[in-house]
C-alpha cells in the first residue's frame, strides 16, 4: 500500500476526520471528566509541537480532510497558535477543515489568532450558564472568562457551537434556557450524552440522562424538524422553528452511531485510537520517533484500519467499569 493511499477500515468505512489531542491537562477538574486530583502525563512522554505537525501532515496525506485539536484543554498548551497556523497552512490543499473544542477559559486571548490562522468554527464546552453550578461542576470558578472567550470568538468571526453534556439531576432542568441563550446569540447547540471512559467519584450512572429523555421535553416546548445538516460528527441535528437555531444530539448509548463512523483519535503521547470506546490501537510516538519514521508511520496507520473495530460497546449501570480505563481527557475531548 502507497504511503498515500486513503485510510479505509475493514468495515469499507473511509476515514476522513482525525481528532487529534495536544495536551492531557486542563484547566478545568468537571466532575463527570476526571477527578479532583487528576494526575497528568509527565511532559517527556508528551508528543512535540513539532511532532504533532508532522502527524497532522502525514494524516492528510492519507485522506484525512478535517482535523479537530482537542485535549484536554488545548489551548493551556504553550506556543499552541504556533501549530494551529502551521496545519492551517494546508487548508485547501488537502485539508478541508481545520477545528478545535475548547472549554472556552482561554479563548478570548487567542480566538483572533486562532480566526486569522483559518479555522472558521469551533466547539465551546458549557453545561450551565448558573455560577454556582458551573463551579460545582467544573471545581473552578470560571463561568465568566468562558462567556468572554464565547463573546470573543464571535466578534473573532468565528462560528461557535456549544457543547452540553446532560446530567442527571444537575442542569437537565437548564438545558432549554441553555438552548434559548445559544440560539439568542447564533450559536447552535450540541446535547451529548455523559461517556462510561475513566474513573471518577461516584457512579456514572447517578449522572446519565438519555438524551430520547430530554428531545421529548423540548418537543413538547418547541416544533423540532430533521435536518440533513451534518459537520463531519456523529451529532445528529434538528431546527427549531421558532428559534431557526439547531440543535444536536450525540447518543452514544440510547442511539449508536457508528455505521457510519469516519473518525479516528490520537492522543497527547501519539496512541492511536482506532474506537473512542474501544481498546485497539496502535503507537505512533514509536512511528514518530524510529529511524523510518516515514515507512512505519505509514505501517502503523494501516495497522490502525486493520484492527478499528465495527462499533462500540458502551454500557452504563450500577457496580460496572467504565468502558475503557482512560480519561476522556487522556483520549481526546
Amino acid at each position: 500500500m502507497s504511503c498515500s493511499a486513503p485510510l479505509v477500515d475493514a468495515f469499507n468505512r473511509r476515514i476522513s476526520y482525525l481528532r487529534l489531542s495536544v495536551t492531557d491537562r486542563c484547566d478545568l477538574r468537571c466532575s463527570y471528566c476526571m477527578p479532583e486530583l487528576m494526575e497528568f502525563l509527565p511532559k517527556k512522554d508528551v508528543l512535540s509541537l513539532e511532532e504533532l505537525h508532522k502527524l497532522g501532515l502525514a494524516f492528510i496525506d492519507r485522506g484525512i480532510t478535517k482535523i479537530r485539536l482537542t485535549g484536554g484543554e488545548p489551548l493551556v498548551r504553550r506556543d499552541m497558535v504556533q501549530l494551529i497556523k502551521a496545519l492551517g497552512r494546508k487548508i485547501g490543499e488537502g485539508l478541508e477543515e481545520l477545528t478545535l473544542t475548547t472549554n472556552g477559559t482561554r479563548l478570548a486571548e487567542f480566538a483572533d489568532d486562532i480566526a486569522a490562522a483559518g479555522v472558521k468554527r469551533i466547539n465551546v464546552s458549557l453545561d450551565t450558564m448558573d455560577g454556582e453550578l458551573f463551579q460545582q461542576l467544573s471545581r473552578r470558578d470560571r463561568l465568566v472568562q468562558v462567556l468572554q472567550g464565547i463573546a470573543a470568538a464571535k466578534e473573532a468571526g468565528l462560528k461557535v457551537k456549544i457543547n452540553t453534556v446532560a446530567l442527571k439531576d444537575t442542569n437537565e432542568g437548564e438545558i432549554p434556557f441553555l438552548v434559548e441563550w445559544a440560539h439568542a446569540n447564533g450559536h447552535d447547540i450540541t446535547l451529548i450524552e455523559v461517556m462510561p471512559l475513566g474513573e471518577v467519584e461516584g457512579e456514572r450512572v447517578d449522572h446519565y440522562l438519555p438524551l430520547p429523555v430530554i428531545r421529548d421535553r423540548l418537543e413538547a416546548m418547541w416544533t423540532l424538524e430533521e435536518s440533513d445538516y451534518r459537520t463531519g460528527g456523529p451529532s445528529r441535528y434538528v431546527t427549531v422553528r421558532e428559534t431557526g437555531g439547531r440543535i444536536g444530539f450525540i447518543t452514544p448509548l440510547t442511539n449508536n452511531f457508528c455505521a457510519g463512523c469516519n473518525r479516528i483519535r490520537v492522543t497527547a503521547t501519539g496512541e492511536l485510537y482506532a474506537c473512542l470506546g474501544g481498546s485497539e490501537k496502535v503507537d505512533l510516538r514509536s512511528a514518530l520517533r524510529s529511524a523510518d519514521p516515514e515507512t512505519n508511520l505509514a505501517a502503523a496507520l494501516d495497522e490502525a484500519m486493520r484492527i478499528k473495530p465495527e462499533r462500540h460497546h458502551f454500557e452504563i449501570a450500577r457496580g460496572s467499569f467504565p468502558a475503557q480505563p482512560r480519561h476522556m481527557s487522556m483520549t481526546g475531548g
